[in-house]
């Protein structure tokens, strides 16, 4: 298996990296305030799609597994999650039930950002009725 690491380092996965640790906190902040489960099972999801991607991507599992556009589906979960936290952290943030639930939210809305910014990047990426190349960073 081969290690692609330029990945990393290009803006694709700086913002998969972000997205992670931005989650992960989101995550944190959820449980520690004892919200809602929907809250914390949100961010736990966005944790572990997003960090999938970035290991699909950093070990070049995308080319052996040609039979599905990753680039595709990933801009799919990336609008989807956006939408999900738009309901889930403006709800967060207008009940604030308490300081970490709020935190928690801010976060979230923080996490939305990313989303839409891994989407328009991953949206660039993509060429509709072109051969598909190799995953090259975006710049």
């Amino acid at each position: 298996m081969a290690l692609d690491s330029g990945f990393a380092s290009s803006a694709r996965g700086a913002v998969k990296i972000a997205r992670t640790v931005v989650a992960f906190v989101t995550f944190l902040c959820f449980v520690a305030s004892r919200a809602h489960e929907a809250y914390s099972a949100l961010a736990a999801m966005e944790v572990t799609v997003t960090a999938l991607f970035f290991v699909l991507y950093l070990l070049q599992l995308d080319k052996r597994l040609s039979w599905l556009c990753w680039p595709l589906a990933d801009l799919f979960n990336s609008v989807i999650a956006a939408l999900f936290l738009l309901v889930v952290c403006m709800f967060a943030v207008t009940i604030k039930t308490n300081k970490g639930t709020l935190t928690g939210g801010v976060f979230g809305l923080v996490l939305l950002v990313l989303c839409v910014l891994d989407a328009v990047i991953l949206f660039q990426k993509i060429s509709f009725g072109e051969p598909r190349g190799s995953n090259t960073p975006a710049k």
